[in-house]
């Protein structure tokens, strides 16, 4: 494979693999498309292993009582109370490409949740640390376009389908009581999701690429069912040397509100679109680095609430 196309495709691979960042709990989940994020345009190479590890830290904030339960997001009334969750992720990931028309990818999170409330002139803090719910999932080219010189394949289409499992630990405890779902690591539910995505090879120095993916999330024993959520993104990325490549994403979430036995939790979903800077560095032998942050462009969220700025860093290995 040539340089270019090397390069390009850990360009894309490191920002394929976290979305959805998929695994997190939808009232404070990562935009983007993870399988680009992480594997690269060439995810399709036959017989190639792929090794990623993922750092996200992730911030939202919500009033604890009494906004509006569809209206779209103001500033946050203190007097009510709020509630700030902070959230530090590690995700491993690791991807087989199958016959040059399909690649596997196995994703396991650990996570560690920290919720502070300020309620009443007295504030209080929790935290909790385990495995987040694993996730297996396939995508296959649908369709590409015949090979052209100094390109390859120009466009590709594939599609997504995969399993959030329940398996994270969702029965953490404190003192003897179960702590809130919020600072629980995993959902403890099942949940679904399939999406499409294109690459576009522009020219021998940049690539194009888009998906979309719709997530239908589960309920959990305790009756709790996080928002289900749609995913839209899109992004270019450019060679500016040998050894560096930058990527400029839009990522869009649409995520309904969490239910809570059958009752909306009226401080969860809504509408956001990230603005997503990204620099990749090739650092030899088959590694990319890569660190990417997602800035809060447009926010329509329902109820008091607000997200901040997302943050990611990782490896990406190539065998």
């Amino acid at each position: 494979m040539k340089t270019r196309h090397k390069a390009a495709a850990l360009a894309v691979a490191l920002s394929t693999l976290a979305a959805a960042s998929p695994s997190a709990a939808c009232s404070i989940c990562r935009c983007g498309d993870t399988t680009f994020n992480a594997l690269g345009v060439d995810v399709f190479s036959s017989g190639r292993f792929r090794v990623a590890l993922d750092w996200d830290r992730l911030e939202k904030e919500n009033a604890l009582a009494g906004a509006a339960a569809s209206s779209p997001r103001r500033p946050l009334d203190a007097t009510l109370g709020t509630e700030g969750e902070v959230e530090n992720r590690v995700t491993a990931t690791l991807s087989y490409t199958v016959r040059d028309l399909a690649v596997v990818v196995a994703r396991l999170p650990w996570s560690t949740r920290t919720l502070t409330t300020d309620e009443g002139g007295g504030s209080s803090r929790e935290s909790a640390d385990g495995f987040s719910d694993p996730e297996v999932y396939a995508l296959v080219r649908l369709w590409s376009s015949r090979l052209e010189p100094r390109l390859g394949r120009r466009t590709s289409v594939s599609l997504l389908a995969g399993v959030k499992t329940p398996w994270g630990e969702n029965g953490k405890t404190a003192g003897g009581e179960r702590l809130e779902e919020h600072l629980q690591p995993g959902t403890g539910a099942t949940d679904l999701f399939t999406g499409l995505s294109t690459l576009v090879l522009v020219d021998p120095r940049s690539s194009a690429y888009a998906s979309v993916q719709y997530r239908r999330t589960g309920t959990n024993g305790l009756d709790y069912r996080y928002g289900r959520v749609t995913l839209a993104n899109v992004g270019y990325e450019r060679k500016l040397s040998a050894a560096l490549d930058a990527v400029l994403e839009v990522n869009y979430r649409h995520a309904e509100m969490d239910l809570d036995a059958g009752a909306r939790d009226p401080n969860t979903g809504g509408d956001i679109v990230y603005v997503s800077p990204r620099l990749l560095v090739d650092l030899g032998r088959g590694v990319a680095g890569r660190v990417t942050v997602q800035i809060p462009a447009l926010r329509r969220l329902y109820g008091d609430q607000t997200e901040r700025a997302v943050v990611n860093a990782g490896l990406t290995m190539v065998f």
